[in-house]
């Protein structure tokens, strides 16, 4: 699995290699040609212009242009090549286990108290969103978090499953584009930027107005070469008209003001254009792909025209060019009424352009888990019932090399899920809670087959005291359960529960278990409970929903050894004994 990464890896190894060489005598040849570019300037002053010393001079000059633009583009490709090899180094980080070094692991998305997210390891550190993440700007980050923690509203799974399916088949692709968005970056700062764009402000409401400072300085002009050739009064008209004119029409609209924005626009904005350009140039099988095309089709040319806009303010950097234009063609007025136009043409739909991209990205994130994972496939969602059957479902987080996979056949059920200590019940419930999140997503499942109902999922499994607020352990847990019960009222929702009522006495733990057990069953929720106190097993024989499964461990020459896989029935087995003899205890 790694292998096509490495590939992509060694080709662009190779040529950073000889591209480095290239680029290292290409720099000296600059060099030399610019001592030689002084060499003829001097020959040519000294010859007074001969013929032989003009021709050298603009043969070294092209010569040394010529190195210049050659330098600039090996530079480009190296950085390219660079971009390329660390892009494919973090995919094979995937592939190996070693993404829990990943700086970003989306730390401020951590919400204690969210359904499911702290619970299963969506956000966080070693977490879905450390694993998968491949996004690089601010609009991408917070689309693809919002897609983990289900508060984007998605279009439909089978679109999903088409886009990232699609987009999962051409790393080439993926890996471009990710280059070109780390270009970008994550500033926040984005986020104002796409609030810039939207603004409709205009620079002056009356059309009469614009019309004059259109065609006021044109007047200016034609008198004032008037009056050079025909009359001086006509000269001193267009004068007068020319040095008042800004006076008369800041009156209406400061444009220094009103362009204040236009100055960092296309700097900022000028990065996407690559992206949005090999997006828009794409042709797509998927519908959900191509509506992203469609929402970008004109950024590209926006953006454009707003560099176009940005180059006419430029002429401020010469103040003797810039002065004339100023007061002879109201310039700065010129350029806002430019702006302006465009603000009434892209405005109401600029803000689309990043999360379009936004979008882009998280889906592009979901496509890499086939390529770094192995015994993934693409779920088939059913309306009907409450279900999951799955072949080989594993955990995405755990690495290729030491993922144990499970078949798991569930309709309708409660799981009462016992063993002993570190056989792998919880993995086994998170396992199961990852996979159904991705499904719905429209993303693949680390499973060989599976075939699910759509839920919603609620959890209660790591439930932690609270010093300052005068919460212990367990109640934190019953606060916890309390969600459950009640989000399990609504239909379609999947609860998983780990050591139920594990900060109590034995006592208050079975009876308290068994009534909350007893009414998820009665209210018909669906999920997995599991214990470590064999007699809640007993459950089965009094709810025909209720199905005990079990974990257990073996001995082999004084060691305990696990198998994590998942048998029919509760556990026979214990180890807690033998552990704390183990340690010491």
């Amino acid at each position: 699995m790694r292998e096509k990464y490495q590939q992509i890896t060694v080709k662009y190894e190779a040529q950073i290699t000889q591209d480095s060489k290239t680029f290292n005598t290409v720099g000296y040849a600059k060099l030399a040609a610019v001592l030689a570019l002084v060499v003829c300037a001097v020959f040519l002053f000294a010859s007074g212009l001969a013929v032989l010393a003009v021709l050298a001079f603009v043969a070294v000059l092209a010569t040394a242009t010529l190195l210049w633009i050659w330098h600039y583009r090996l530079d480009n490709r190296l950085r390219y090549a660079k971009g390329m090899v660390a892009v494919c180094t973090r995919h094979i980080a995937r592939v190996t286990g070693e993404w829990t070094h990943f700086e970003d692991c989306g730390q401020e998305f951590v919400d204690l108290a969210h359904p499911y997210a702290c619970d299963l390891d969506i956000v966080g550190s070693k977490s879905v969103f450390q694993f998968l993440n491949t996004t690089h700007t601010w609009h991408g980050r917070q689309t693809f978090a919002a897609d983990l923690l289900n508060h984007n509203t998605p279009p439909s799974i089978k679109e999903r499953q088409q886009a990232i399916a699609e987009l999962s088949r051409d790393i080439n692709f993926t890996n471009d584009i990710e280059y070109h968005l780390s270009k970008i970056g994550k500033s926040p700062l984005n986020a104002a930027l796409a609030e810039e764009l939207a603004n409709n402000s205009t620079f002056v409401k009356s059309v009469v107005v614009k019309f004059l400072m259109c065609y006021v300085p044109v007047a200016a002009v034609v008198l004032l070469l008037a009056g050079f050739l025909l009359s001086p009064p006509l000269l001193f008209t267009g004068l007068v008209i020319a040095v008042l004119q800004p006076f008369v029409f800041a009156y209406f609209g400061s444009p220094i003001k009103y362009l204040g924005s236009m100055a960092r626009l296309p700097y900022k904005l000028n990065k996407y254009v690559k992206v949005i350009d090999i997006i828009t140039s794409r042709n797509f099988d998927s519908p959900l792909l191509n509506d992203i095309k469609s929402r970008l089709a004109v950024a590209s040319g926006a953006i454009r025209e707003l560099e176009k806009i940005d180059n006419k303010l430029s002429v401020r950097a010469n103040p003797m060019i810039y002065i004339t234009l100023g007061w002879l063609l109201l310039w700065d007025f010129h350029c806002a009424l430019l702006f302006e136009r465009w603000r009434a043409r892209h405005s109401g739909h600029a803000a689309q352009w990043f999360s379009a991209i936004g979008e882009f990205e998280s889906l592009m994130a979901f496509s890499h888990l086939p390529n770094v994972c192995a015994n993934v496939c693409l779920p088939r969602i059913t309306d009907t019932g409450k279900i999951l059957n799955a072949k080989n479902l594993g955990h995405p987080l755990l690495s290729n090399s030491s993922r144990v996979c499970n078949d798991v056949t569930f309709d309708n059920n409660i799981f009462i899920i016992s063993g002993s200590n570190m056989s792998g019940k919880t993995t086994f419930m998170r396992t199961v809670g990852v996979n159904l999140l991705l499904a719905k997503l429209g993303s693949f499942v680390c499973a060989q087959e599976m075939t699910c109902s759509y839920f919603d999922i609620v959890t209660s499994m790591r439930n932690m005291d609270d010093l300052n607020a005068g919460v212990s352990s367990f109640y934190a847990e019953l606060t916890r359960v309390k969600l459950v019960l009640d989000t399990c009222k609504k239909p379609s929702v999947l609860f998983l529960i780990d050591e139920i009522f594990k900060g109590t006495n034995s006592v208050d733990r079975l009876a308290g278990a068994d009534a909350v057990i007893s009414k998820l069953s009665k209210i018909d929720a669906v999920g997995m409970v599991s214990t470590h106190d064999l007699e809640l097993c007993e459950l089965a024989d009094i709810h025909e929903r209720i199905v005990n499964h079990s974990f257990c461990e073996y001995y082999q020459s004084g060691k305990i050894h696990f198998d994590y896989k998942m048998r029919v029935g509760k556990s026979q087995t214990t180890n807690a004994r033998f552990l704390m003899e183990m340690v010491g205890l």
